[in-house]
């Protein structure tokens, strides 16, 4: 075996290791139930060790050294703890990045691995700190490509990844794929679309009104609450009261 494969062996090896020696039966228990893991709901099949993302957080701090490779590898786990903490990692990497060629290496990766990415926090952890992130001054073609995806995460990793596009007053394509996505089927696709139109309210209101304004009486109506949340009690009635979606 070369070398640098039993390095990569070695350091991943013993990430699994120290998550498993952390493992909780009832944390992992509860886990299941909220991430709905029974057959027929989004998270069907998904296993656990019960870990706190806190914890997860600090651990990926203590492992400094771990690369890219690392990551990926990680990302393959059945556990869902050990999967976020591959993306944890891969956030750490990006943001630690000086090179775009680096970066990009962990942009093409996470979307190569999408199969892996496989539940809502999972999704809201990463995609708008590295998709989002280095698609801040470049086309975002691809995050139409994921919108019409026959994946429910992929999708929501399309809408996700708008949230640093936001930050940075950029709305166009929060918009665009809120409007794309109004006859989507999956509540959890009505909840992260509703939820990046309130933030852009929190930036600018007017132009979420706008939206609003154009698309509130066909929008599904969990988006619809999730956008107009932190409005005015007058206008959320009015909104709620006028919507036949």
């Amino acid at each position: 075996m070369p070398l640098i494969q039993m390095v990569l062996n070695m350091m991943t090896d013993d990430i699994v290791a120290h998550l498993q020696s952390i493992a909780n039966a009832d944390i992992a228990e509860h886990s299941q139930r909220f991430f709905k893991t029974c057959p027929g709901e989004y998270g069907a099949g998904d296993k656990f060790l019960g870990i706190r993302v806190p914890v997860l957080r600090n651990l990926v701090k203590q492992y400094k050294n771990a690369e890219l490779a690392d990551a990926i590898k990680l990302l393959h786990n059945e556990y869902h703890e050990i999967r976020l903490f591959a993306l944890l990692l891969m956030v750490a990497l990006y943001q630690s990045s000086k090179q775009i060629e680096q970066q990009k290496a962990i942009f093409d990766s996470y979307l190569a691995n999408t199969k892996w990415i496989n539940n809502w926090d999972l999704v809201d952890c990463s995609a708008h700190k590295i998709l989002g992130h280095y698609l801040l001054d470049k086309n975002r073609e691809v995050l139409f490509q994921l919108a019409v995806s026959n994946s429910l995460w992929e999708r929501r990793i399309a809408m996700m990844a708008t949230y640093t596009l936001i930050k940075h007053q950029q709305f166009e394509q929060t918009f665009a794929l809120a409007e794309l996505l109004l006859d989507d089927n999956e509540d959890l696709i009505h909840k992260v679309a509703g939820w990046m139109l309130r933030e852009v309210g929190k930036i600018d209101l007017a132009a979420e009104l706008r939206f609003l304004d154009l698309h509130y009486q066909c929008m599904p109506k969990t988006m619809l609450r999730y956008a107009i949340e932190k409005l005015p009690q007058s206008q959320r009635k009015h909104y709620l009261k006028v919507s036949t979606a």
